[in-house]
C-alpha cells in the first residue's frame, strides 16, 4: 500500500462566499467545544497505543447502516467521514473534500484530498459519485436528503461534480451529514445495502460487529489525517445510563457518553465534561390519529403542561427550559423567535376528561422516563387518562414513527442530520418527513418550510426558518420541553476526547490514554 500524504486542513480553502458566513457564529461554545476535552488535553500523552474502551449509549438499530440513525455511531467512533464535515461555528469546512466552488444555481464542484479507505483502494472521484449516488437511492432516503434530489459525477481528476434538481444553497452542509459518508465500492451489495466495515476512511476501521452488544474497531494506519494515537477501540452498547456510569467509575471504560444527570455529581472530580448542544426534548402529540388528531385536544395537553420544573428538578440544572424547536445552542435563534401561528382554542376540561391516551418514550436516555411521568401527571391532572410505555429505543422507534402512540416524548438534535435548521424542519414536521413522529401534514407548514428553504441569503434563511417552526408550533405538533447538555465521562487518563455540540464526533486520532 503506497503512503498517503499527511496533509492537515489548510487555512484559506475556497468556500462560496455564501456558505462562509452562513451559520457562523450560530451555537453557544463551551469550553471543551474546540475539539479536546480540556485544556489538560494538550500535554503529551503516552506512546505505547492504548485502546480505547468507549460506552456508547444508543445500540445499532440498522446493523450499522450508514443511511439511518446509526450513521452517527459509526461518526462518532471514527470510522466514517463525508466530503464536508461541520466546524465549531456550524459552517461547512473540509474533510474528504479539501475545496469547492459553486459553479451555477443547482451544481457544485468538489476537489477530493489525497486519501484511501480501509480497504487499501485509493478515494477516487467515482467512488466518492458512486456513495452519493447509492444514499440518494437508499430507502428510506436518509434524513439529510429529504426534499433534495441529486446526482453525483466524476468530473476529471478527483473531482466530483454534485448537481441538486433544484437549487440548494446548503448543500456543503447538507453533505456534512453523518448518513452520507464516502465508502469504497466494496461497500456496496446487491441487495441495495451498504457495509461500512473495512471500507470507510476514518481513522478506525471496524473489524467486527457483537450484534448489538460490541463493536471492535482498529486503527488504520494509513488515514489521510495523520495516525491515531489509540491503537484501536473497544465499544460496548450500554443503554442503561446508569451502568455506563458504573462502568466509568469501575474502570471497565475509559469514555462513557450521555452520562444521565443523576449520576453526573457522583463521577471523580473532573471527569464529567459537559457541553451544551442543538438537542432538545419534545413532546411530539400525533395529529393523524387518536385523540390528537384533534388540534383543540391537542392544545389542551399543551395548555396543561407546566415544562419549567423539567430543567431545574429532572435535568439538575444541565439543561435549559424550552422555547422552540431550536434552542439557546443556536445563538441566533431567540432574537429571531416569532410567536405561535394559527393555534386552536384548546378544549375544555370537561371534553377532555376520561380521554385515554398512549405515551411512550426511551430509556438509553434515562432522564426521558422520568420526564414523561412529570408529563403523565400533569396530564392526568388536566383530565387526560395516560398509559405510559418504556422501550429501549431500538424497540420503539418503528412503532413511534407508523404512529401506534398518541403522544412520544423523544430528544432530538436539531443540527444532527445537516447543520440547517430548514432541513430539521422538513424532516420531522412536512407531509413527506422521514423522522416525522409528530406524523404532521399541514399544507400551511409545507408552504413555510419550502419557503425557508428556497432562501438562499443566511440572515433571511433563518429568519424563514423560525417563521416555519412559528407555524408548527402553533398547530400544536411537538411542545419543546428543554434543551439539553451533554456530559461525557472521561476517565482521567485520557486525552482528546472531542465534545461535539453537534454529537456527530467523539473519538479523533489525538484521542489516547
Amino acid at each position: 500500500m503506497r503512503s498517503v500524504r499527511r496533509r492537515r486542513l489548510a487555512a484559506g480553502l475556497l468556500l462560496t462566499p455564501l456558505l462562509a458566513p452562513l451559520l457562523s457564529g450560530c451555537f453557544a461554545s463551551g469550553p471543551d467545544s474546540s475539539g479536546t476535552s480540556s485544556a489538560k488535553d494538550s500535554a503529551k500523552g503516552s506512546a505505547d497505543g492504548k485502546r480505547l474502551r468507549v460506552a456508547l449509549a444508543f445500540p445499532p438499530a440498522e446493523n450499522l447502516s450508514p443511511y439511518g440513525a446509526d450513521a452517527t455511531l459509526l461518526s462518532r467512533l471514527g470510522v466514517t467521514e463525508g466530503l464536508t464535515r461541520l466546524d465549531g461555528n456550524g459552517a461547512a469546512a473540509p474533510s474528504l473534500a479539501e475545496s469547492w466552488t459553486r459553479e451555477n444555481s443547482r451544481s457544485w464542484l468538489f476537489t477530493l484530498r489525497d486519501a484511501r479507505f480501509q480497504d487499501g483502494t485509493a478515494v477516487t472521484a467515482e467512488a466518492a459519485a458512486a456513495s452519493l449516488t447509492h444514499a440518494a437511492a437508499a430507502t428510506p432516503i436518509p434524513s439529510a436528503l429529504t426534499g433534495v434530489t441529486l446526482t453525483a459525477e466524476a468530473a476529471g481528476e478527483g473531482r466530483v461534480r454534485v448537481t441538486t434538481a433544484k437549487p440548494d444553497p446548503v448543500l456543503p452542509l447538507r453533505l456534512a451529514g453523518p448518513s452520507l459518508a464516502v465508502l469504497s465500492q466494496k461497500a456496496y451489495g446487491k441487495d441495495g445495502k451498504a457495509t461500512p466495515i473495512a471500507t470507510a476512511t476514518g481513522p478506525f476501521e471496524l473489524t467486527k460487529v457483537n450484534g448489538s452488544t460490541s463493536a471492535t474497531l482498529d486503527r488504520f494506519d494509513d488515514y489521510w489525517g495523520g495516525r491515531a494515537q489509540a491503537s484501536g477501540i473497544d465499544a460496548k452498547f450500554i443503554a442503561d445510563g446508569t451502568a455506563r456510569a458504573n462502568a466509568l467509575r469501575s474502570g471497565e471504560e475509559d469514555i462513557a457518553e450521555a452520562v444521565p444527570v443523576a449520576q453526573a455529581a457522583s463521577l471523580a472530580q473532573g471527569t464529567a465534561r459537559e457541553v451544551p448542544t442543538s438537542r432538545t426534548t419534545s413532546l411530539l402529540l400525533n395529529t393523524r390519529s387518536g385523540p390528537f388528531a384533534d388540534p383543540a385536544v391537542r392544545a389542551a395537553a399543551r395548555a396543561a403542561l407546566d415544562t419549567s420544573v423539567l430543567a431545574k428538578n429532572v435535568f439538575e440544572g444541565h439543561a435549559d427550559p424550552g422555547q422552540g424547536i431550536f434552542g439557546p445552542a443556536l445563538s441566533w435563534a431567540a432574537g429571531k423567535r416569532v410567536a405561535p401561528v394559527g393555534r386552536a382554542k384548546a378544549a375544555s376540561a370537561g371534553a377532555v376528561k376520561g380521554t385515554t391516551v398512549s405515551l411512550a418514550t426511551y430509556d438509553n436516555r434515562p432522564e426521558l422516563p422520568e420526564v414523561a411521568q412529570v408529563l403523565q401527571q400533569q396530564l392526568e391532572k388536566a383530565g387526560f387518562t395516560v398509559k405510559l410505555t418504556v422501550r429501549e429505543y431500538s424497540r420503539l422507534e418503528s412503532d413511534a414513527l407508523a404512529g401506534k402512540f398518541d403522544a412520544v416524548v423523544a430528544a432530538r438534535n436539531t443540527m444532527l442530520d445537516t447543520g440547517d435548521p430548514v432541513s430539521i424542519l422538513a424532516s420531522d414536521y412536512t407531509c413527506d418527513g422521514t423522522y416525522n413522529l409528530a406524523r404532521l401534514c399541514d399544507k400551511a407548514v409545507d408552504k413555510a418550510v419550502a419557503a425557508a428553504d428556497a432562501t438562499a441569503d443566511p440572515a433571511k434563511r433563518q429568519d424563514a426558518a423560525m417563521a416555519a417552526e412559528a407555524r408548527i408550533l402553533g398547530a400544536d405538533a411537538v411542545v419543546p420541553l428543554v434543551h439539553q447538555r451533554n456530559i461525557v465521562g472521561v476517565a482521567d487518563a485520557v486525552r482528546g476526547v472531542v465534545l461535539d455540540p453537534y454529537e456527530r464526533a467523539l473519538v479523533a486520532t489525538g484521542t489516547r490514554r
